[in-house]
């Protein structure tokens, strides 16, 4: 394990930028004191909020740029313009360079993938990068991924998939063998599409010794918390996600309207308040900040652009949980071994059209 986690913030990406970001690399430098920081930005906003946080602007160098990449931007268009120039390229630039271990950035998603998957390029035998993400449950925390970085996938993608997500999984949980699901629309082996089948078929088969497969999971077993590691592809992911935001929040609403019905309701509530607060910081979506982009020949962890900064903080405490266990080398340990992980999956056929 490095010494030192050198992480370069994307100043410029979010709604507010430096005004959340600085503030939350200083939470963050308060639990991991080794860190030193890349804040990649407009000097003139960088610098009025380091001179708040002493012990941060020790820790930090500023790397100048006025261009950031606009929430409305498309993947494509800021390609175009922010290429070499904008705050979220030169953050990952620091990675691919060396000059960094991770790159954070509360940006434009799809910018911020289109931007690593073209500057740093996929790792051996992976096709596609994926949104991975730890979700919080009924018995503790499962990553769940891909939550939205591509569309559809094969077999051999969702293959792929998995054994990053047991990496994963094995730095958060200090778990020498994850658990492993795949989530189907039911647990019987005949159901679900065919690349589903055939992916439950090859990971039972192989029994890699980094993962225990458990077979499929439906959607709700996500939030019980069946297994350490639940893989989709980032279509049915995404809409996972969303759900369970909108429901969270839903709950959240409902609960604070019944509380205020009437004073027996109130009263109720002093009673139960430390419950309830319990069940807020279970629930506190800063906790669970800090989609890492897997997959990607670097490490970039894309962090919620309306976030608070100590939400951002989290984020950032991800980046350096992975870059500190050297998360990059254990997938492609697990990917690329002597009969590792994908060497006995067929890859996808050439579309000729």
């Amino acid at each position: 394990m490095p010494s030192k986690v050198r992480i370069a913030l994307d100043a410029m990406g979010g709604d507010v930028g430096a005004a959340v970001v600085i503030p939350g690399a200083a939470i963050s430098l308060g639990r991991h004191p080794e860190t030193e920081f890349l804040l990649v930005g407009d000097r003139t906003r960088i610098e009025p909020e380091l001179d708040r946080h002493p012990r941060l602007k020790a820790a930090s160098r500023i790397i100048h740029t006025d261009v950031a990449v606009s929430g409305e931007d498309k993947p494509s268009q800021a390609l175009r313009r922010g290429r070499k120039t904008s705050s979220m390229w030169l953050a990952i630039d620091a990675v691919k360079k060396g000059e960094a271990d991770v790159a954070v950035s509360a940006g434009n998603t799809g910018a911020l993938m289109a931007m690593a998957r073209f500057h740093l390029r996929t790792l051996p035998g992976i096709d596609r990068p994926a949104i991975t993400a730890v979700w919080p449950t009924l018995h503790g925390s499962t990553v769940v991924l891909d939550l939205g970085a591509t569309i559809g996938g094969d077999a051999r993608h969702l293959v792929a998939l998995a054994v990053m997500g047991a990496a994963m999984a094995s730095v958060v949980f200090d778990k020498r063998r994850p658990t492993v699901g795949l989530l189907n629309i039911g647990t019987e082996e005949i159901k679900g599409h065919e690349e589903i089948r055939e992916a439950g078929e090859i990971l039972r088969a192989t029994n890699l010794p980094e993962l225990d497969y458990i077979g499929f999971v439906e959607g709700d077993g996500i939030g019980k918390g069946l297994a350490d590691v639940i893989v989709t592809e980032g279509y049915s992911g995404n809409i996972a996600l969303k759900a369970a935001e909108g429901t969270a929040r839903q709950m959240a609403d409902l609960l604070r309207n019944e509380i205020q019905r009437s004073w027996l309701s109130r009263l109720g509530y002093l009673f139960a308040r430390n419950a309830f607060q319990a069940l807020r910081d279970k629930m506190d979506p800063n906790k669970s900040n800090g989609g890492v982009l897997l997959g990607l020949n670097g490490l970039v962890v894309k962090s919620h652009g309306g976030i608070n900064a100590e939400g951002f903080a989290y984020a950032i405490d991800v980046g350096y949980e992975m870059a500190k266990f050297d998360l990059l080398n254990k997938i492609n340990q697990m990917l690329n071994r002597d009969g590792g992980a994908l060497s006995s999956v067929p890859t996808a056929p050439e579309d000729d059209s």
